[in-house]
């Protein structure tokens, strides 16, 4: 099983959803919605998925800010692996030159970066992911919303780096990323059909 975390702004219905369902089919692909933009309530809301999907160990997914999320939360739960793409590790660095400014998100609901969502994010942040959560990081050197250089210094002891040149935020490589992540879901089935 897959799990997608969206970015801000995004949902569960995004084109990044949609691809990871097709591509990794016959595996399942789940894509919560949830409020990325209201950091307490993204929080809440994606502790009360994950706990009623059990023991599953899913892999994960995270996005941008999905990113950000999945990172706290798979030091909460258990899962088989984390996957970041461009994420958003430090967005009370990357919000603050958009204090102000009027977003929407895919839903319709528009909001204002505050500085206070800007200061939520810290509670949710990580001093150090070097905690042996495996954890791979799809990277586009021309993102030109989050600087890659970023997750490579947070991961670069204890993550699989894969960083390619060109791309952008909303990540171009994503083709080789899945199959990335479909050698791990292959592989996960055939431990549990061998353990079984």
């Amino acid at each position: 099983m897959l799990v997608y975390l969206h970015g801000l702004n995004s949902s569960g219905r995004s084109a990044k959803a949609a691809a990871l369902r097709e591509r990794l089919s016959p595996y399942p692909v789940l894509a919560p919605d949830y409020p990325a933009h209201r950091p307490q309530a993204a929080v809440a809301r994606l502790t009360a998925f994950f706990t009623d999907l059990g023991p599953a160990c899913p892999a994960v997914v995270g996005s941008s800010m999905g990113g950000f999320y999945g990172q706290w939360l798979a030091r909460r739960f258990a899962f088989s692996h984390l996957f970041l793409i461009n994420p958003a590790l430090t967005p009370w660095d990357l919000l603050p030159p958009h204090l102000g400014e009027t977003m929407t998100t895919a839903d319709g609901e528009t909001y204002q970066i505050t500085r206070e969502l800007v200061e939520a994010t810290r509670a949710y942040g990580l001093a150090d992911p070097c905690d042996r959560v495996p954890t791979t990081l799809f990277l586009d050197r021309g993102d030109e919303v989050i600087d890659y250089r970023i997750a490579q210094s947070h991961y670069r002891r204890c993550g699989r780096l894969l960083i390619w040149d060109g791309g952008d935020h909303a990540f171009q490589h994503l083709d080789e990323a899945i199959d990335c992540i479909r050698a791990h879901l292959s592989t996960r089935r055939r431990e549990s059909q061998q353990g079984g």
